[in-house]
């Protein structure tokens, strides 16, 4: 990515206070940072954030930024929002994120946690008029927005971020430096798993949702008073409101969400993309249980296919979800548990494998008496200090690209959505990823884009 920027509204704010005003009272007046003490950061030096989306995960990133300006806060749900709201009562609060666009020019950076379906849209406009953006895995809810979002992050010279935290974690450089010190040999093929969208998730029932319904909800409930439905929908086709569409029940209905894949993957996955450099798979095939129109199904296995690059061999990638699980290991002993019970990854390297958690967390050689042998490398891979939102908030304040920029979340996402699209074409796809294009099905390009509701074009 081109080197990032900072935002034009707080440049000149900062640019005025740090010379026009300093220099007159240069020789008369102790700097505010120097009397705050050390680690104090004078309020010229805060961005302006807003939040779109709060009530749940948006709410726990724009927490991860309360040491900046919390300027505006924005959610279609005033009641599942409330906690939020009430936690900043400086902040504007909005249901509409184009008004406060349009409004606020105050804002520097926004974070984006809304529904899968409208993250590109709201990322769009938030880029166009200059602001850095925080958004939420997957980073769009189609390939072609992914693509799109990430030309504009490059045209606007904005700092991005997608919500994937495990990339700022330790765990995915251990594996990376690992695998390129040769630690088991060149992997051609990888396993990577979660328990999604079934029960037994660790996190408990409020990350439960339903797929594989062929039918919708009957009958139309009245729609909550605190709720504006019209503006929840957003760029989806138009439909009555049920509740079985809201709160998380949303990710498993392919207008507004991406499924367990889309949910999941861009944290499981993520290590892989790293650590054996890739891009754009040549070839997906999905393998699935019942595939209908309205839902993702219950579980699916997605096979993908990545050449060669970078003096590494081609590999294979293979996805399982719902429940479904890669064949365990001979070198992992009896006791030990796959991944971290829940999701989890297996490099299958020609000299040994790696094993992982769903965010590289935990990684180990196999068997462990291989790990203890082993004599790790220097640590060459750059670390992350701080939060995965803190990490975003220096890339806005000039500093390096955000670890998970869009120049690097964006082929990640793509790869991750392909997935879904084999899925709904039920067959094996080429796939041109330069040019957005299966090759040798032409009806399944219709899921590379979707159609927009007017007044939420992309």
């Amino acid at each position: 990515m081109n080197s990032q920027k900072k935002n034009a509204h707080s440049l000149t704010r900062r640019e005025f206070l740090g010379t026009t005003a300093a220099a007159a009272a240069a020789f008369s007046i102790v700097p505010r940072h120097v009397l705050g003490g050390p680690g104090y950061t004078p309020p010229s030096d805060k961005l302006n954030i807003a939040g779109v989306g709060i009530g749940n995960m948006g709410g726990r990133n724009v927490n991860n930024c309360n040491h900046e300006n919390i300027v505006a806060l924005c959610d279609v749900d005033r009641e599942y929002a409330a906690h939020v709201f009430k936690e900043y009562p400086k902040a504007k609060p909005y249901t509409d994120f184009r008004k406060m666009l349009d409004k606020q020019k105050d804002i520097d950076a926004v974070i984006i946690a809304t529904p899968d379906h409208s993250h590109a849209v709201i990322a769009m406009r938030a880029m166009e008029r200059g602001k850095h953006v925080y958004v939420q895995k997957p980073m769009t809810h189609t390939v072609y927005e992914a693509r799109k979002l990430t030309e504009a992050a490059r045209k606007y010279k904005v700092a991005t971020q997608m919500g994937n935290q495990g990339h700022s974690g330790e765990g995915v450089r251990l594996i990376s430096e690992w695998i390129w010190d040769g630690a088991i040999g060149e992997v051609r093929e990888v396993h990577a798993w979660t328990d999604r969208p079934g029960r037994g998730s660790r996190f408990g029932a409020a990350y439960h949702w339903t797929q594989g319904i062929a039918n919708r909800p009957q009958g139309e409930p009245k729609v909550p008073r605190t709720l504006d439905w019209d503006l929840w929908l957003g760029p989806a086709p138009y439909r009555p409101y049920h509740p079985d569409y809201i709160r998380i029940m949303w990710r498993g209905w392919w207008d507004f969400g991406c499924g367990a894949l889309g949910d999941m993957a861009c944290h499981v996955v993520d290590p892989v993309f790293t650590a054996l450099k890739l891009r754009y798979p040549i070839r997906v095939e999905a393998c699935s249980t019942k595939v209908n129109s309205e839902t993702g199904p219950y579980a699916s296995m997605i096979y993908c296919d990545f050449p060669a690059r970078e003096g590494m061999p081609p590999v294979k990638l293979i996805w399982y979800d719902g429940g479904m699980m890669p064949p365990r290991p001979n070198e992992l002993e009896q006791g030990r548990r796959m991944g971290n019970g829940n999701s989890g990854v297996i490099f299958v390297g020609d000299q040994g494998k790696l094993m992982c958690g769903e965010y590289g967390d935990s990684p180990r050689l196999l068997p462990e008496s291989r790990m203890k042998e082993y004599q790790q490398p220097p640590k060459t891979f750059p670390r992350i200090t701080g939060t995965h939102e803190q990490n975003w908030i220096d890339a806005c304040k000039g500093g390096e690209p955000a670890c998970s920029n869009f120049d690097y979340a964006g082929p990640l996402s793509e790869t991750v959505l392909m997935g879904n699209l084999a899925i709904r074409t039920e067959g094996k796809l080429d796939w041109d990823g330069e040019n957005m294009k299966v090759t040798n099905n032409e009806e399944a390009n219709q899921f590379v884009t979707k159609t927009y509701r007017k007044g939420f074009e992309l």
